[in-house]
């Protein structure tokens, strides 16, 4: 896979992959709701677009370990 185009639709385990973590790591994080956005294309087809990924990764830079950030994380 290609993490070359922003708006390619990334399966779950892609997106996992891009970010170097586990499926049920992205399923948590949609439940509680504070990963990255996403595609719901149906009840069982959930997609990542990489322009998402990473712009909630740029979300959850910090400075120091007392920087809480403007999210409140």
């Amino acid at each position: 896979m290609s993490y070359h185009n922003e708006d390619a639709l990334l399966t779950e385990k892609e997106a996992a992959k891009y970010l170097n973590f586990t499926p049920r790591f992205l399923q948590s994080r949609r439940v509680r709701g504070d990963g990255a956005r996403f595609v719901k294309i149906s009840s069982r087809a959930v997609r990542y677009r990489k322009s998402d990924i990473d712009a909630w990764v740029e979300s959850l830079l910090r400075k120091s370990t007392s920087d809480r950030g403007t999210n409140g994380a």
